[in-house]
């Protein structure tokens, strides 16, 4: 188990504080959109919110950390860089599906290639991130 990863510092300045925020603030609606969006990624989206409300907002980032859907995934990235089994899976059948949107409505034959390799990449990135620990069920818990 590697040791917690220290707590970003706010910024200095009033100005970088309230650029910070906008751009968690704005992160988290990008990362809204692309849970609905089939092809544009949220979770990405809810870890750069997370990096700067740190920086802005200990309140937002706090809020962000506890939050019933962004709170595991944040614990998860923080503990290791690790990514769940469910949200890989997501992530896959989005980009698939996006594939395949592509594929029938797309002008260019390069741009569909170039996005559909990209979206290879990503995913075999994500594929190649640890997954949490389970909890183990005690034997009487069936």
């Amino acid at each position: 188990m590697q040791p917690p990863r220290p707590t970003p510092s706010l910024a200095r300045s009033r100005f970088m504080r309230g650029l910070w925020l906008a751009v968690a603030v704005i992160s988290l609606g990008l990362a809204f959109i692309g849970a609905v969006l089939p092809g544009m990624p949220s979770t990405v989206f809810v870890l750069i919110a997370a990096w700067a409300a740190a920086r802005s907002s200990p309140r937002f980032h706090a809020w962000l950390s506890k939050h019933r859907w962004f709170g595991p995934s944040l614990a998860n990235w923080s503990d290791g860089r690790k990514v769940s089994r469910r949200a890989k899976w997501g992530a896959s059948a989005s980009m698939a599906l996006c594939a395949v949107i592509l594929y029938l409505t797309a002008f260019s034959p390069w741009l569909t290639g170039f996005a559909m390799l990209s979206m290879a990449c990503v995913l075999a990135w994500l594929w190649s991130r640890p997954e949490p620990d389970t909890p183990k069920q005690s034997p009487g818990n069936d």
